[in-house]
């Protein structure tokens, strides 16, 4: 066994990784994911994709282990032949056979450095990512629920370049899988046309893009989600075109800030993902920073919004406008009717019924990862009264006023 006499510096490798706080044992999860959580959760601990073998490489290059680095570099090339970072630690590793390196990307040769910068920042992420897992009873404060109908749901950390993949159990999130992607070229928060940003909010998945109606840029395909939605627009937000898309053919991942405001994951990990995809369905949530929750206190924040909506529904149909009008916020907007116009509107309709009956099925609700506190509310309205009947499908936006949750927007969903 070879080993090398002078420690294999190598900044950008096991340096750079051990001060971003990511180095450590190989493929050993987090303590709080190698037992079962509370609340009777299994954890759930993935590792698909090229995480673990990267992980390896850089645990032997931090254990000066130049011989068994090089053969598990060739294992993770042999596993992802396009991957550009793994073919560019396996020059740094065959540079370092022949002298001290102190720079991670030496063996991509003296004008790769932008490239090399790109590929220091995805080996950091990547493992970030696979190494600091979240607690596997805790689960994304923004799905607060979700209906029968939606199967699963995505959450996107942008900062941490990783997608979360949840399962509906019986109305509980349950983790599946989770993914390496690239946001936009300047990051989040996305407000205008062109400035090469991804949103921030609570957006769904609308069409699939097969490869065939692509050009290869796309990679296997793309699911187009609706930015700008309701509340996008009412902050004077703009611009298209946001999707969930592969890479191209000849290239496995792109640098964790490459897109012009997508959501791109490499062609196998979309592939993967598109079989829990439903057009029309699937909530897709984007933030800077997921807020993880114990199931308690999901289950807690879940009841008392709940219990706000059946209040709503229960003064609707007690048909006292000024109790039902308090669910409202004054910045409230129904058809060019303002708050107050609305309320006496209400009052005058109300006035000519002699009873009023609201179902309300299939709730799903969604908070926003941003700064701006809003939760999204959809359902099936059944509503029944003494001179008028009709059913329809509905979206709410409820903001926090006074310390209190009220609905800032409703229309059809």
């Amino acid at each position: 066994m070879v080993r090398v006499r002078r420690p294999l510096t190598l900044l950008g490798m096991a340096g750079l990784l051990l001060a971003a706080g990511v180095a450590g044992a190989a493929g050993k999860a987090p303590k709080h994911l190698n037992k079962a959580g509370g609340n009777g959760l299994e954890a759930h601990y993935t590792d698909s994709g090229p995480e673990p073998l990267l992980a390896k490489v850089f645990d032997a290059i931090e254990a000066n282990r130049l011989d068994l680095a090089m053969q598990q570099t060739d294992a993770l090339i042999k596993a992802y032949p396009n991957f550009r970072l793994a073919h560019l630690v396996r020059g740094d590793l065959l540079l370092a056979r022949s002298r001290p390196l102190n720079s991670f990307g030496q063996g991509g040769g003296p004008t790769a450095g932008e490239k090399i910068a790109d590929l220091r920042d995805e080996a950091i992420v990547r493992l970030k990512g696979y190494r600091t897992k979240p607690p596997a009873d805790f689960v994304p404060r923004y799905l607060l629920q979700m209906h029968p109908e939606q199967k699963h749901a995505v959450v996107v950390d942008t900062q941490k370049s990783r997608l979360y993949l949840y399962q509906n159990d019986k109305g509980t999130p349950r983790f599946v899988a989770d993914y390496y992607i690239s946001q936009g070229k300047l990051g989040a928060e996305k407000a205008r046309e062109g400035d090469k940003k991804t949103p921030i909010g609570v957006y769904h998945v609308t069409s699939s893009l097969p490869r065939q109606k692509l050009t290869d840029f796309y990679g296997s395909g793309a699911f187009p989600i609706n930015y700008p939605n309701e509340w996008d627009k009412r902050q004077g937000r703009n611009g298209h075109g946001i999707w969930l898309h592969g890479t191209p053919s000849d290239t496995f991942s792109r640098p964790p800030k490459a897109s012009d405001g997508c959501v791109v994951l490499a062609n196998q990990d979309l592939d993967s993902l598109a079989k829990s995809l439903q057009i029309g369905l699937t909530p897709v949530i984007i933030s800077n920073s997921v807020e993880w929750l114990s199931l308690d206190d999901w289950q807690s924040e879940r009841s008392s919004l709940l219990q706000m909506i059946e209040e709503w529904r229960g003064d609707w149909e007690s048909r006292n406008v000024d109790a039902y009008a308090r669910h409202y916020s004054q910045k409230f907007n129904a058809d060019g009717q303002g708050y107050r116009d609305w309320v006496e509107h209400k009052r005058k309709v109300n006035a000519g019924k002699t009873w009023i009956k609201v179902g309300t099925g299939n709730i799903s609700m969604f908070r926003n990862p941003g700064r701006e506190e809003y939760v999204v509310v959809t359902f099936e309205q059944d509503y029944r009264s003494s001179n008028l009947s009709n059913q329809m499908k509905k979206r709410q936006y409820w903001i926090k006023e006074g310390g209190r949750w009220k609905i800032l927007y409703e229309g059809a969903a």
